[in-house]
């Protein structure tokens, strides 16, 4: 069985250390406290600021942030990754041809937070603000796969025909989410539709977020339901590209 990993134990340490400090505390302060060497203290310190636990005062101390009242709080909120989006998704539409949409997890739904238009005269409705069913479309099967409360045990309401209702079915389609790293659905949401998503990381590797693109099943999926030549890689760049602008390391 492996044991406990030091550096966690260390990190924890140092937050119980800057938690009974309000005034705050200095890396030799820390180091010492600690019985450890300068550079590895400050590399604890920074790496807790780096995630927002800890924040460096003026006056150079370190003290504990106000992120940790309230850990289930999302870091970054829909403001934010709209903005770092916004160019991937305009590429992502003007590559594919189809519109995009970029989402996050409210409630157990799909909230879309933004949207382009696909890039042609057709007439099309904003969707931003839209609360979508998360099990029934690409963009929610992301955001549920690797949310704690994306194991559903009650029976799901049928969009279509096709849509999954059988919480073991989903579950098993989750898996395969994380799996591959991204989702798809043909014709669960609305007949005639499908939509492919992947997933948006912060600097953690937090997946903050999903985007997307759908349109037409014809033109997302050949006759076997299988995703077209060219538009997983094209919306798994995107999600990448978008990992990347909020900090994510290997996006």
């Amino acid at each position: 069985m492996p044991g406990p990993i030091q550096s966690i134990e260390r990190a924890a340490a140092a937050l119980r250390l800057l938690a009974a400090a309000p005034e705050g505390l200095g890396v030799v302060e820390l180091g010492t406290a600690l019985t450890l060497a300068k550079t590895t203290a400050h590399g604890i310190l920074r790496t807790l600021v780096d995630v927002g636990f800890v924040e460096q005062a003026e006056d150079g101390r370190y003290r504990v942030s106000e992120d940790l009242a309230d850990l289930g709080r999302p870091r970054i909120d829909a403001n934010d990754l709209r903005a770092q989006a916004v160019n991937w998704a305009d590429s992502l539409a003007s590559r594919t041809g189809e519109s995009v949409r970029l989402a996050v997890l409210a409630e157990g739904r799909a909230l879309v937070v933004h949207h382009v238009f696909r890039p042609d005269d057709s007439r099309q409705e904003l969707a931003v603000g839209t609360s979508l069913p998360a099990h029934a479309c690409a963009l929610g099967k992301v955001l549920l796969a690797w949310s704690v409360g994306g194991r559903r045990g009650a029976r799901l309401p049928a969009l279509t025909q096709r849509t999954v209702v059988d919480p073991a079915v989903l579950r098993r389609t989750l898996a395969a989410v994380r799996e591959q790293g991204w989702a798809l659905d043909v014709e669960e949401l609305l007949a005639g539709t499908a939509s492919i998503a992947a997933p948006v990381r912060d600097r953690g590797g937090l997946v903050v977020g999903a985007i997307g693109i759908d349109g037409e099943s014809e033109r997302l999926v050949d006759t076997r339901g299988r995703p077209r030549a060219g538009l997983v890689p094209a919306v798994r760049q995107a999600a990448r590209s978008v990992s990347r602008g909020l900090g994510a390391r290997g996006a």
